[in-house]
């Protein structure tokens, strides 16, 4: 309890995201009695000092309700007319909760395009800093209104690690209907043991994770483990709960052990190589050999000759990956060359490069200084 409660009053911001379920009482429909509880802990929380930043699932949920459909559809262009219905309902709730305690909120409808693009990204962490500031909670959602397959973060699990990262928070609150994470899923098995504490990032943990969410979400408990592994890289630790736990957030507070806490044990990186990390989707990869693996790993830059090819299509200074010869992902960086570019110098030497492109220019494809070792 008592590094729980070092973790909890170290911590001055907070990431919580609520699950559909939770929000719509498992699909009824808004469920202002839980969200006016949750804004309760919130103030609590502010009154300790604390920044909180809510992720809040529930708009497709609650517009599947509103526009009368028996069960969640398939359909893209149905499920963003549920999320645009939906989030008018959600705002409204989460808008006199807060007023009724005396607070202010905001609004933030994200897609990924928004966090791989640098400038948007930024606008996006300048805008909740600011509201911050202002002490006014942001309450963030995907906009599930426009987003497709291009430009989808998928769900908000993940959007929770990535605004935890946009604004280097300290810990991520992932509430959910469960318990926390167990040995082995505790409806089929009586045996399973819930894991208090554990490393995030632990290959463990993965390999117990797995399934798919409830017929509410979107996410299961693979999700929320990836999630906290992606929150580790601004240093925060995650903690998954059950939001039915009364007062789930102030016991946390005051260093009650409750769930599952994964704690972030590697150093947090640069908010830039943050930002190229936690890219999503990228419009093309590099393979490379084991000379340039091992250059990589001692801080190297990524050098033409030791490309073995070049998949996709890209711009000079967009997030391309870099994968080795089986198949993972070693590092990711800003290119230096198009794609196009990129296929001539594949496997040349320095000597080679002014030659094929005419001109003097910078002699690798990834600097070091733009580059984040995974």
């Amino acid at each position: 309890m008592s590094e729980n409660k070092d973790i909890w009053s170290k911590a001055k911001r907070i990431v919580v995201k609520i699950g559909s379920s939770l929000v719509t009482d498992e699909g009824r429909g808004v469920d202002s009695e839980a969200i006016n509880r949750w804004v309760t802990q919130f103030r609590y929380l502010q009154k300790l000092d604390k920044e909180v930043i809510l992720v809040s699932s529930g708009a497709i949920a609650e517009g599947v309700v509103r526009l009368g459909f028996v069960k969640r559809p398939t359909e893209i262009h149905e499920l963003q007319a549920c999320a645009a219905v939906g989030q008018m309902g959600l705002a409204h709730a989460y808008e006199k909760a807060f007023a009724s305690h005396g607070l202010t909120c905001g609004q933030l409808l994200l897609t990924h395009a928004d966090f791989a693009n640098r400038e948007r990204y930024l606008n996006a962490r300048h805008t909740l800093l600011s509201l911050l500031k202002l002490k006014a909670v942001p309450i963030i959602n995907e906009n599930d209104t426009v987003i497709t397959d291009e430009i989808k973060v998928g769900d908000n699990d993940t959007l929770g690690a990535l605004t935890t990262n946009l604004v280097d928070a300290d810990i991520l609150v992932i509430l959910t209907d469960q318990e926390g994470m167990f040995t082995a899923d505790p409806r089929n098995d009586p045996n399973a043991e819930l894991i208090s504490r554990a490393a995030a990032g632990s290959a463990d943990l993965e390999a117990m994770a797995g399934g798919a969410g409830s017929s509410i979400g979107k996410g299961g408990m693979l999700t929320k483990i990836l999630a906290a592994k992606r929150a580790t890289k601004s240093g925060a630790s995650t903690v998954i709960v059950s939001g039915r736990i009364p007062d789930v957030l102030i016991r946390l507070a005051d260093g009650e052990s409750l769930g599952t806490l994964l704690v972030a044990e590697s150093e947090p990186i640069s908010a830039r190589k943050q930002w190229m990390s936690d890219h999503l989707q990228l419009k093309g990869y590099c393979v490379i050999d084991e000379g340039a693996k091992e250059a990589i790993k001692k801080g190297k830059s990524l050098l033409p000759v030791g490309v073995k090819a070049i998949h996709g299509e890209f711009l000079r200074g967009e997030v391309i990956s870099c994968f080795d010869g089986e198949g993972k992902e070693v590092a990711r960086g800003l290119s230096n060359y198009t794609s196009e570019m990129a296929r001539r110098l594949t496997g040349k030497h320095r000597e080679e490069i002014k030659e094929i492109i005419g001109y003097e220019e910078r002699q690798e494809l990834i600097h070091h200084d733009n580059m984040v070792v995974l």
